[in-house]
């Protein structure tokens, strides 16, 4: 009797351990990034072409707001486990401030612009570089700059051009919190 109810629940687990697995393959990858916190909490994380990329440097990214030369910089970096070819990408200003509540179009990487960029490998001796321009261009949303504590948060988006195959590469839903160098 015991093994007639086993045989006839077997379909039902197998069903229900299929169910599982698909669920699992459902996630929504935005879930998988660190939340958008203004706490200083040193994450920096987007989805690239729907996929998620976190810093994998322990929250010691370079991030710094500084005036040199008669501008101020602003930068950004996060370095990644490489999936694809896309190892590293920044954000940055060149001789312009921010401020917090501030929308920052992310355009050719020049004087009085805010930019994204990307560093791409084929191996260890290939990389090259691809910036935001006319055509491939983001946002960068300040949504907390803090001068007492040293603490900088934002949300950003942003397309590249892959330099080795042509292919627009998506950053969506990136957010850092982290402190900042002045």
């Amino acid at each position: 009797m015991k093994k007639n109810i086993f045989l006839l629940l077997l379909p039902l687990l197998l069903c229900l351990a299929g169910c599982k697995k698909d669920d699992d393959q459902h996630t929504n990858p935005v879930d998988q990034l660190p939340p958008a916190t203004q706490t200083g909490a040193g994450t920096f994380a987007a989805l690239v072409d729907g996929k998620p990329f976190i810093d994998h440097s322990g929250g010691w990214f370079n991030c710094y707001y500084q005036y040199v030369d008669g501008g101020y910089y602003f930068n950004i970096r996060g370095v990644f486990q490489n999936q694809n070819t896309l190892d590293t990408f920044a954000l940055g200003t060149e001789s312009k401030t921010i401020s917090e509540g501030e929308i920052l179009q992310l355009l050719e990487r020049q004087e009085g612009n805010a930019w994204g960029g990307g560093a791409f490998s084929l191996d260890i001796n290939t990389l090259e570089f691809s910036f935001t321009d006319k055509e491939y261009t983001g946002e960068l949303i300040i949504t907390k700059l803090d001068f007492i504590n040293n603490i900088v948060s934002g949300t950003f988006w942003f397309d590249l051009e892959n330099p080795f195959t042509g292919e627009r590469v998506e950053i969506r839903e990136g957010r850092f919190d982290t402190l900042f160098t002045q």
